[in-house]
């Protein structure tokens, strides 16, 4: 199938061309007759699957005729990398409609965004907060909205993000199209629907594990051995971009100035940062000057970029879902990747809950070579747990485990399980 075949505008097309889009992806392919016929749409489609555009064609063609100026379409997305990644595309697409579109988040300056609303925009890509202040100052109108989207609902639902939704809801139009999009269902996500759909189509891609052109392994480690872990996996597989999970800001920070001082040409992306050191460090990752990102769950989210070669979990994520999200950083759009991830023994419940949704046991393996046994070197800083507030789960699993220094050479739970086999 061809873009051509939805009978789009032609300078649509034209957009479409200058982005290198060459064929529809299938969520694309389902979604995007039924927007465009002003069905309600509740898209089910994990990451990397193309549903941006699933969402940005249909509001276009609307907009492509009518009045110009005023907010006719909202896109509320779950943080600025995400709403700055979406308005991006935006943007390259309404240049030849004579459209404009603007992001509006927070970590920055509110003023040049109160004065482009105030001269007028067609498209606004908001995170939930910053609207919501815009709002309270006036600043923005959404009586004109005719198309809502809810890009990466579960998300929103994780990051506690949904009473803001239901607040901005309130200022919209009763009478409107409203586009969902999440990778999961949580039931939570499903009662949103019911209060903000009119009978919508549902429309899944594939399902909803982890992609299937991901390979898993899990290497067992004690805690205090995770940084050498991960630098000796960097020196051996020859990775190429290499996305790192930490559970929290301050790991993700330490172990991106670790990496530093060792040589890695490494950056890392977490909350602490200023909006404009954020977007130095993805647009760094992205174009090559930075290999190997070390991010958090919520700081990641937005990352679409193609070639990333591995995800490395250097700590267990606390559900399923949230693995499922991290993983889909790689392999995408039928590329093959590889997701390690670094397993302590108080892993073991949460190692079966991720088992259990792929269906199968992952592959334990010990990296050949690398000394299990060590201790921590004489000097260093201890490993430490660090310390986050009891957060909301979007999925299955046993809620936070902080890491605490193991005392044995291995951890318990996965002696028995350990093959010798190198990293590929």
């Amino acid at each position: 199938m061809q873009f051509q075949e939805f009978n789009l505008d032609p300078r649509i097309l034209a957009g479409i061309q200058t982005l290198g889009w060459e064929q529809p992806t299938p969520i694309q392919e389902q979604a995007i007759p039924r927007a465009l016929e002003g069905r309600d749409v509740m898209g089910l489609a994990r990451t990397g699957t193309g549903k941006t555009a699933a969402f940005l064609l249909p509001i276009l063609q609307r907009l492509a005729t009518g009045h110009r100026g005023r907010v006719r379409a909202l896109i509320v997305a779950p943080t600025r990398e995400l709403a700055e990644q979406i308005h991006q595309q935006a943007v390259a697409l309404c240049r030849p409609l004579n459209l404009r579109s603007l992001s509006i988040y927070g970590g920055v300056n509110i003023n040049p965004q109160t004065r482009a609303l105030k001269a007028g925009v067609d498209i606004v890509v908001a995170c939930p907060g910053r609207l919501l202040d815009h709002l309270g100052q006036r600043n923005v109108n959404l009586e004109h909205v005719e198309v809502l989207v809810l890009d990466e609902a579960d998300r929103m639902f994780d990051m506690g993000f949904l009473p803001d939704v239901r607040k901005i809801v309130k200022y919209l139009p009763v009478k409107r199209q409203t586009l969902l999009f999440s990778a999961t269902m949580p039931s939570e996500v499903r009662h949103l629907i019911a209060e903000i759909q009119r009978d919508p189509i549902t429309l899944q891609v594939g399902t909803l594990k982890p992609t299937s052109t991901v390979a898993h392994a899990l290497y067992p480690v004690v805690a205090h051995l995770k940084t050498p872990l991960l630098l000796a996996l960097l020196k051996n597989t020859g990775a190429g971009s290499v996305l790192v999970f930490t559970k929290t800001k301050h790991r993700a920070k330490r172990v991106g100035e670790q990496l530093v001082k060792l040589g890695h040409k490494a950056a890392s992306l977490q909350g602490n940062l200023s909006q404009n050191r954020r977007q130095e460090a993805l647009d760094g990752f992205r174009n090559g000057t930075y290999t190997v990102l070390v991010a958090t769950d919520i700081a990641a989210r937005g990352i679409d970029i193609s070639q990333i070669s591995h995800v490395i979990n250097y700590d267990v994520p606390d559900t399923v879902d949230a693995y499922t999200h991290r993983i889909g950083r790689t392999g995408r759009l039928e590329r093959t990747g590889d997701a390690f991830t670094f397993v302590t023994s108080e892993d073991t419940a949460m190692v079966r809950d991720i088992e259990r949704t792929l269906g199968e046991p992952i592959a334990r393996k010990t990296l050949e070579g690398f000394d299990y046994k060590a201790q921590p070197s004489a000097g260093a800083p201890e490993f430490r747990a660090d310390r986050r507030p009891q957060g909301r789960s979007g999925g299955s699993g046993a809620g936070n485990r902080h890491d605490r220094r193991a005392k044995a050479a291995a951890p318990q739970g996965f002696r028995t399980n350990l093959s010798r086999t190198s990293s590929r």
